[in-house]
């Protein structure tokens, strides 16, 4: 197990550093009530008293319910601030206008919220000189579980070599409440959805490989699926080179 009382003093750190340089006056992320913004927020709140987090709901009903509550209730006990942004009118908005000029699948239907997401966070960074913080942690980078341009944009990601199993870790020691510990790791890009039942795979087989190179060959052959099949999400994008 980590030391994550020197991890908690190595990450704000290098979070003071990067606003140093940057000459950032605050941090801006989405606090989505799950355990990875969780934890950035947190971590940032110690780097950085102006720190702000995003409630943004957007296309599922638990956004406006479970989600949000636990998003009031982390940012409240460690006093972040907090401001909350309906993006549901836009997505629609947008999934009609496009829908109009192609048909849409569940797929691309389903990376609008996140990436609106972004654009919200970011519009809010440049209009306030606030640096954005990423939210993913190693376990979903390795499966290439996020949003290319949606979740996957950042400015610094302060969790992003943490496995899932490291990111309960380090919550346990900062005291997170179990509301927080105890939630299904979900994307809440629908009802009913959680990372775990969409990628076949629970986050303990994934970070079992991750950190102890030890698998069986079903988790195996799930995990290097998964893997393969992102890589272009891991990769800045290609660019031709006389």
């Amino acid at each position: 197990m980590r030391n994550y009382e020197a991890e908690t003093k190595k990450r704000v750190d290098f979070i003071q550093k990067l606003m140093e340089s940057a000459g950032a006056e605050g941090i801006v992320y989405g606090n989505s009530g799950g355990k990875d913004s969780a934890l950035v927020g947190i971590l940032c709140k110690k780097a950085c008293d102006n720190t702000l987090g995003i409630i943004m709901p957007c296309g599922s009903k638990r956004n406006y319910e479970i989600d949000k509550n636990d998003a009031e209730k982390i940012a409240e006990q460690y006093n972040i601030s907090t401001k909350f942004v309906d993006l549901q009118d836009a997505r629609k908005e947008i999934i009609k206008v496009i829908g109009d000029k192609t048909s849409l699948n569940d797929t691309a239907a389903a990376n609008i919220a996140p990436r609106l997401r972004m654009i919200t966070l970011y519009a809010i960074a440049a209009s306030e000189n606030r640096l954005v913080a990423g939210t993913g942690n190693r376990s979903e980078a390795y499966m290439g579980y996020f949003t290319k341009w949606g979740d996957g944009a950042y400015d610094f990601n302060p969790i992003s070599d943490l496995t899932v199993t490291e990111i309960y870790e380090f919550l346990e020691f900062l005291k997170a409440p179990d509301f927080i510990i105890k939630k299904a790791p979900s994307a809440g890009l629908f009802d009913g959805q959680t990372d775990e039942e969409e990628m076949g795979i629970s986050y303990k087989n994934i970070d079992r490989l991750l950190l102890n190179g030890i698998a069986d060959l079903q988790s195996r052959a799930i995990i290097d699926r998964y893997h393969d099949s992102s890589e272009h999400k891991r990769k800045l994008p290609l660019t031709f080179e006389a």
